[in-house]
């Protein structure tokens, strides 16, 4: 906001894109990359202007304290998943000891957090879909060449889960104050839907356990959990991403289903 002023024609275009667009292996920003890759973009020691989201959190990883601030950020590292996945299996060598010098005593507490988070989830009643994303290969010339499924580890997991702290804190000051908000929001299943899902169920040779029209997030993560070793489970994840609703956003916050939080937004 501090480069795109109102009305302006960078305003005005980005509007008009209304997001950038990821193909393949290239994107299309929404502004230009003067901006997108260079002064707005957290390169290392190079000091940028952000609006952060500052939490304080017990052991238990409750939010204790939070503020929204206009800040300056100087990333010490671009640090890139595969390399910290490395650094947190134990498998980093010098080249990647020297790059991540300064943060490298961070990363570990860094898991230790996210994983008192995730636990938080999980006892919720978030259900825990795993589901397979596909990144496409290209070659030199953008001729898509393969898909393979893309990898997803810890360090993923990571900002996931600082992520969603931060949307969290986002959509309580939005309700709080009762201002104007665009949330994100996730409605519970339809009874129909549901239903769907039960008879499903049943046609495999499955206990629907708590699956009835009125289940909630804790009844589908039981039934994930307790299928979890079944040669069917992937199977059984689709099913049940297809029956939750689709995720959008909406000025009433209704709270999101599949994360079981009252309060969500998308800030970062």
């Amino acid at each position: 906001s501090h480069y795109v002023k109102k009305g302006t024609a960078l305003d005005q275009e980005a509007r008009k894109r209304g997001t950038s667009v990821y193909i393949a292996d290239m994107v299309i920003p929404m502004l230009p990359k003067e901006l997108s890759n260079g002064i707005c973009s957290l390169n290392p020691n190079e000091e940028r202007l952000a609006f952060s989201c500052l939490m304080e959190l017990d052991n238990d990883g409750e939010i204790t304290k939070y503020r929204f601030v206009k800040s300056l950020i100087r990333s010490r590292v671009k640090g890139v998943y595969s390399e910290v996945n490395k650094i947190l299996a134990g498998e980093a060598d010098d080249g990647l000891k020297e790059k991540y010098a300064e943060v490298i005593g961070e990363i570990p507490v860094m898991n230790e957090l996210a994983s008192i988070l995730i636990q938080n989830r999980i006892k919720r009643g978030a259900p825990e879909i795993n589901s397979v994303e596909s990144k496409i290969i290209c070659d030199e010339n953008g001729v898509c060449i393969d898909i393979k499924a893309r990898q997803s580890g810890v360090a993923e997991g990571i900002i996931e889960e600082f992520m969603l702290a931060a949307n969290n804190c986002a959509a309580k000051v939005g309700m709080s104050n009762h201002i104007p908000f665009v949330y994100r929001v996730h409605e519970a299943p339809t009874a129909e839907k549901l239903m769907m899902l039960k008879d499903t169920l049943v046609a495999m040779g499955i206990e629907p356990k708590g699956i009835n029209e009125t289940s909630c997030a804790k009844d589908l993560a039981n039934i994930l959990r307790e299928c979890k070793d079944d040669p069917r489970a992937p199977i059984i994840h689709r099913m049940t991403l297809r029956t939750m609703m689709k995720a959008k956003y909406s000025e009433n916050p209704i709270g999101h289903f599949g994360l079981v939080m009252k309060e969500y937004a998308h800030f970062t």
